[in-house]
This record gives C-alpha cells, sequence and structure tokens, in this order.
C-alpha cells in the first residue's frame, strides 16, 4: 500500500507512476480530498472535545460545585452526543482512503523503463548461446510423452486441463532440482521454511493478492483460507506485524511449494506442456532489508537466481521489465527467461526478482529498528523464483535433449539426480 505521507508530498510524481502504467492517476486528487476531509473532522472533534473540557473545568472552579454541575449537565450532555457522533467520522474516512488504496500499485522506480507492453522491456545482459541441433528438436511434451516420463492425458482425466503428471525418471528429475535449488539457497545464505499452503484473507490482503487478484485464487469460502498462488505470500508475511532489530537484517528465507493459479487471464495461451499449469512447484526467495540497500539487494537476489540457470548452463537472458509490465506490488522487476527451442525457439519466463520497496511491509506492518530506542521504520521486501521448476525441468528436456529420444543431465544436477541420463526408453542410467 502507498504511503499517504508521499501522496501529500509529491501527488506529482505518484500520478506520473500510474500514468506509466497505463492506468488511471483520479484517485491521487480523491485520496488528497479525504485525506483532507478526514483532517477536518479531527479538528472539529477536538473543538467539541475542549469545549466540553472547558465546561467541565468551569465546574471545578465554581463556588457551588453542585449547582454548576447541575446547570451545566445539560450542555455536557449535549457535548458529549455530539463528541461521540463526531468521533465515528474520522475512521469511517480512513477505511475509505485505505480501500482506495488498497487497489492502487507500487509507485514505479525511476529507473524502470516506459513502455506498455512486454516488447518494450530492456533486455540487460545475455548469457550463453541457445543450443543448435543438428537434428530435428521436439517440445518437451513430445519428449516427455515419448519417453514415458510426463502423462498429459490422464492427468485430464483425473483434474482437467491444465494439469500434468510426472513418472519415473521426470519425478526423479523434480526432485534433484528442488534439492539442487535448496542447496544452493543455502550458500547464499538463505534460512528455509517449511510453509503452509493454506493462508488466512489477511495474509493474503497483507501481502498485496487481495483484492486485486482475487478473482485468480483458489480458495474455500468456507473457511476463508486461500491456496498460495506463490511461497512469496507466507515467507512475505512471516513477520507481520512485528518490530526487527537492524542488526538481523537483511533476512533472507526460501521454500519449495505447490502454488495455485486460476490462469483466468491466460485462456488459450500456452495450453500445451507444462509452461502454464493450475498447479505447479517452485522454490521461492524472499528478501527484508532495509530502503538504503534494498535495490542492490534486487541485484543480488537476481544474480542468486540467474546463477542457477548457470550452472545448469541454460542460455538465458536478463530483462529489465517496462513501466506497463511491472506487478501491482512491485516497484522494480528483472525476469529470468530462458531460451526453449520450441515453438521456432525463444526466450520464456522462468523466474521474476522484484523489490515491492515498502509497499508489503505497510500492509504487513513490518518494521525495525535501527537502534532500540529508534522509531520503528518500515522494512523493504524482495521476492524472485529461484526458481520455478516445472519450467526449469521443461528447459532441462528442450536443450538436452538427444537425437535418440533421450536426455542428458546437466552435470551440477547429477549428484542430486544420481543419474547422468534419461535413456530413449525412458529408463535412468
Amino acid at each position: 500500500m502507498l504511503d499517504i505521507a508521499l501522496i501529500r508530498r509529491d501527488p506529482e510524481s505518484v500520478r506520473a507512476s500510474a500514468r506509466r502504467r497505463g492506468g488511471d492517476s483520479a484517485f491521487v486528487d480523491r485520496v488528497l480530498e479525504l485525506d483532507a476531509e478526514r483532517r477536518r473532522s479531527l479538528t472539529a472533534l477536538e473543538a467539541l472535545k475542549a469545549e466540553k473540557n472547558a465546561l467541565t473545568a468551569s465546574i471545578s472552579r465554581a463556588a457551588d460545585r453542585a449547582a454548576a454541575a447541575r446547570d451545566l449537565r445539560p450542555q455536557i450532555d449535549a457535548l458529549d452526543a455530539r463528541v461521540n457522533a463526531a468521533s465515528a467520522d474520522p475512521p469511517a474516512i480512513e477505511a475509505q482512503i485505505s480501500a482506495l488504496l488498497s487497489d492502487v500499485p507500487n509507485v514505479l522506480d525511476p529507473s524502470v523503463p516506459d513502455g506498455a507492453v512486454s516488447a518494450d522491456n530492456a533486455v540487460v545482459r545475455i548469457w550463453g548461446e541457445p543450443r543448435r541441433f543438428d537434428f530435428v528438436s521436439k517440445p518437451h511434451w513430445e519428449l516427455g510423452e515419448a519417453l514415458g516420463i510426463i502423462d498429459f492425458e490422464r492427468a485430464v482425466k483425473l483434474s482437467g486441463s491444465r494439469f500434468s503428471i510426472l513418472k519415473g525418471a521426470g519425478v526423479r528429475l523434480q526432485r534433484a532440482l528442488v534439492q539442487f535449488f535448496l542447496d544452493r539457497a543455502a550458500r547464499n545464505g538463505y534460512t528455509e521454511l517449511s510453509v503452509p499452503y493454506l493462508v488466512s484473507r489477511t495474509t493474503m490482503w497483507s501481502t498485496g493478492q487481495l483484492s486485486k487478484f482475487a478473482d485468480g485464487m483458489f480458495s474455500d469460502p468456507s473457511v476463508d483460507l486461500f491456496l498460495i498462488p506463490t511461497a512469496e505470500v507466507p515467507l512475505t508475511a512471516y513477520h507481520k506485524d512485528e518490530i526487527l532489530g537492524a542488526d538481523v537484517l537483511p533476512l533472507r528465507y526460501c521454500a519449495h511449494t505447490a502454488c495455485f493459479r486460476k490462469e483466468a487471464g491466460a485462456a488459450g495461451k500456452d495450453t500445451r506442456g507444462l509452461i502454464r499449469q493450475h498447479q505447479f512447484e517452485k522454490v521461492e526467495l524472499v528478501w527484508l532489508t532495509t530502503a538504503e540497500r534494498s535495490f542492490e539487494d534486487l541485484d543480488r537476489l537476481t544474480a542468486h537466481a540467474a546463477g542457477l540457470l548457470e550452472e545448469l548452463e541454460l542460455a538465458h537472458r536478463v530483462v529489465l521489465l517496462c513501466s506497463g509490465d511491472v506487478g501491482f506490488n512491485a516497484a522494480k522487476t528483472f525476469d529470468l527467461e530462458v531460451w526453449l527451442p520450441s515453438d521456432g525457439g525463444g526466450y520464456r519466463e522462468i523466474s521474476s526478482c522484484s523489490n515491492c520497496t515498502d509497499f508489503q511491509a505497510r500492509r504487513s506492518n513490518i518494521r525495525f529498528r535501527r537502534q532500540s530506542q529508534a522509531k520503528p521504520e518500515l522494512v523493504h521486501t524482495l521476492n524472485g523464483s529461484g526458481l520455478a521448476i516445472g519450467r526449469t525441468l521443461l528447459a532441462v528436456l528442450e536443450n538436452y535433449q538427444r537425437e535418440d529420444g533421450g536426455i542428458d543431465i546437466p552435470a551440477a544436477l547429477v549428484p542430486f539426480a544420481g543419474f547422468h541420463r534419461i535413456a530413449a526408453d525412458g529408463s535412468p542410467i
């Protein structure tokens, strides 16, 4: 959530950010109107309280206090009623402001380039050369089915479209990727958490998933719980309503979870294969840090995620998202895009690494003190995939496929997989 003090102090920068995102900036004027109304209501309330206090004080100064109390009681009672009525105005106006700001995205960092669509994103760097085949390569869905390690047909029978079943060496490869990612996260100083897959409405709201993305979430209204769309939600909210010591920052957490999304806005897109599923797995990386170092820490987080692709020797690029492509919570985002030979070849997103500044922390009330008596400050929160398991698995299948139909296993993954190749009959060797 945006800081109303920022809107008061620099409304034009907030308007400019909203316009850069392609949104409406009219909310700024409405927030300022409500804020002025709230302050007027507070002033009026304080005036009524002062008037009541003056009357009460005059009783204590009167020569005949009982008579003064009797004479002034009707006026005091009337003021009490007015104070009670006026006391409801400021919180009611604050609720309107909060409701309005709940649907307003974060302010973009000035380094974010202008643009409306993904084609306007800026390529920051490219690592590795896309693999060139001396045979006709196959997409991962054909490879997986031919090897007997991915079953789409029975997954549809069980659950419908956008689900898959991994089998045999496919499951082992998935497990190896998880272990590899978590091992490298531990090396980079992340503390692993095992978190709930179901979280409360408050938790979803505090991390910016509600109400903006409510339609994309799976939930059980009978208990008002939501299946997590990403481990970013429980990891970020882990310190909700806490005041941390500056000496513990930055905090780095990771978690391997299943993730659940309706993909309601992606009808007809990536309907084949593992790219866009209702249920998928991911290792998520989350930082809690300070304002002065959060953008440097975003570079570190992005490097940690990109380092995984480098170790797997998968060609990829780092892309700085343009203003129209940055997510609701983020002030700045780098996407990692891995090279896939399928569909004519191209780069596809495998991780998004974002600095959410104090946007989520304000909603979650996560603060820290620089010294024991210092005023609490909001932390900055960062998140990124390190990495998406299914998309990495398909990248390995497509980039390491052999002419005989088998799959070579990247050298960095062999110690975790326990095999170096999936043979053409689907058996690990």
